[in-house]
């Protein structure tokens, strides 16, 4: 492949390491930039080079684009790995990456653009054939205008953001009095968080599950998918476990939806990493929900289940390979891998808690994966996300990983901070998990009887 020469990482924590870590196998030189609150990380050590971007906001550092370009330019990389979050699927960055000179690790601009409007991209969904629930677009601030639009999706509805994600400003709305201060108070949000107020409607599905497809695309005109991911346990729209396959989910029916997203988007001519997130309802239909144009922080259990270095594919297919030298023939499945996501937060309330971490030793037994940017000592700021690791098991059934996933769980110490793990227990102990049956409203079930 034309390999890049220098590829700088446009990220921190867990996902800068695993990357790094893809790099150092590839041996391709790498940057690493650092916050103030990361000066001294210890995935730091894996980077052939690091470059300071600012004081420990995000704004100042990790989304501040002057600041990433111009450490682009000092180490003469020319390539950037923007991992998942801060600026990984913003199209402005992306083009400015291109205009220093660099290659950004993802798709071609039109995608990022298209995409990272939800609204958009729902209207282009439609365009590809994709199944698509219902829904509006962009909600102007009349009141006349947005109760027509609920009405002819029909309650209850889910106000959500057009230009982000990760479940900031997504409220649900049952009747017309609750959608106005629904709208009113989504918008603000993402007027804070994303910078722009733009919010839509999207019917409201009831105990729905979460069932995403892994894409993988090349400059050539192929695409290939890499199964699903059911990620059903979400607090507060956000995942807290995911796994691979889907559990009780019919087959022919999940396969036949991610050979239709394949073709669909190859036709349309996706050229890199992506990820078609889609809600199940009780019948076993699927609809579109959002696509995301970049590696997702539970591409770990696909890795498992394929043996596919998803990192190092995303990387060659931005050099130029082709898919047929990429990726194994054919992809195969084996064996089941689930995921947990460990926050430093209260197990119940959900809120940020950070702390120096006093005690942090992660398991060391086989087959279980760690993926993390602390390690014991280290403070947890209240600047980032508080997701401290993730611990992934790969097993011969979902059993036996579900089983293994406990053990790894319980074998985790952590001290300093309060982290979630009770609540992860509890959910993986559960009958409805245990059944293969979770719903996106499990977790919040499962927390009304803890308390």
């Amino acid at each position: 492949m034309p390999a890049f020469s220098r590829i700088l990482v446009a990220n921190r924590g867990a996902v800068a390491a695993r990357v790094l870590r893809a790099l150092a196998e590839m041996k391709i030189p790498s940057v690493a930039i650092y916050s103030d609150a990361d000066a001294g990380a210890p995935y730091l050590g894996l980077a052939g080079e690091t470059v300071h971007v600012g004081p420990a906001p995000a704004r100042e550092s990790y989304l501040n684009q002057d600041a990433i370009i111009s450490a682009i330019k000092q180490t003469g990389a020319d390539a950037v790995h923007p991992g998942y979050g801060f600026l990984s699927e913003n199209a402005s960055f992306a083009e400015r990456v291109h205009g220093a000179g660099a290659h950004f690790v993802g798709p071609s601009l039109r995608w990022i653009d298209d995409m990272g409007h939800k609204a958009k991209a729902r209207g282009l969904a439609t365009r590809y054939g994709l199944p698509v629930g219902r829904g509006s677009g962009v909600l102007s601030r009349e009141k006349d205008t947005i109760l027509s639009a609920a009405a002819s999706i029909g309650y209850p509805v889910l106000v959500k953001p057009a230009g982000g994600g990760g479940g900031i400003g997504m409220l649900p709305a049952r009747t017309p009095d609750e959608l106005i201060g629904a709208v009113e108070r989504a918008a603000a949000l993402c007027e804070r968080a994303f910078g722009t107020a733009d919010v839509y409607l999207e019917r409201f599905v009831e105990r729905p599950r979460h069932v995403e497809f892994q894409i993988l695309g090349d400059r050539h005109g192929n695409v290939a998918h890499l199964f699903e991911r059911d990620c059903s346990v979400q607090r507060r729209y956000q995942k807290m476990i995911e796994e691979a396959p889907a559990p009780a989910a019919s087959r022919e029916r999940i396969a036949a939806t991610a050979a239709s997203l394949a073709g669909k988007l190859a036709v349309a001519g996706y050229d890199n990493i992506g990820t078609v997130e889609m809600l199940m309802d009780a019948d076993g239909d699927l609809a579109f929900l959002e696509m995301n144009t970049r590696l997702q922080v539970e591409h770990g259990v696909t890795e498992e289940i394929t043996g596919v270095d998803l990192v190092r594919a995303q990387i060659r297919s931005a050099a130029g390979d082709r898919l047929a030298d990429i990726l194994p023939h054919p992809i195969t499945m084996r064996g089941h891998a689930i995921e947990a996501r460990v926050y430093a937060e209260d197990p119940r309330r959900f809120f940020p808690s950070p702390g120096k971490l006093t005690v942090f030793r992660p398991p060391a037994a086989q087959g279980v994966r760690i993926e993390t940017g602390y390690c014991e000592g280290r403070d947890v700021t209240p600047h980032y996300d508080p997701m401290i690791a993730k611990v992934i098991v790969h097993r011969p059934t979902r059993e036996s990983a579900r089983a293994a996933l406990i053990d790894a769980l319980g074998a985790f110490p952590i001290q300093g901070v309060k982290t979630n793990i009770p609540t992860l227990l509890a959910v993986l102990g559960s009958e409805e998990f245990q059944a293969g049956r979770p719903h996106t409203e499990l977790v919040a079930e499962i927390v009304a009887r803890m308390r």
